[in-house]
């Protein structure tokens, strides 16, 4: 099992910016691609952005722009920088992560507004 826990959520203006921590541990050898996803009341869950172990990243248009995504594989670590805020991305954020299945972390609330 991979056990994933976020960090660096919380209340923040719009416009404002926060930075967003997940860490990988457990049965970690093999993790493909990890990402961001985020799921705001009365919505589906949507992905966000996600990067390849080579660095390769997607990013969901909404967020293009503002929102960078990076990892550090040997600390098996993946960053979400979020910047410019806004009311609409207002959500509970999940980090995800590939190793034939997908395996989540608990969430953390990142909440825009003033």
């Amino acid at each position: 099992q991979v056990h994933l826990v976020e960090s660096g959520g919380g209340l923040v203006q719009p416009g404002g910016s926060l930075r967003l921590s997940c860490a990988a541990s457990g049965s970690i050898f093999g993790i493909g691609a990890m990402g961001w996803y985020r799921q705001a009341p009365g919505k589906e869950r949507e992905l966000v952005a996600v990067v390849t172990p080579g660095g390769l990243t997607t990013y969901a248009d909404a967020v293009k722009g503002r929102f960078t995504i990076s990892r550090d594989n040997a600390k098996n670590t993946v960053i979400l920088q979020m910047n410019s805020l806004k009311p609409e991305d207002t959500a509970v954020y999940y980090c995800n992560a590939r190793r034939g299945l997908s395996f989540w972390g608990q969430g953390t609330q990142v909440t825009v507004s003033s």
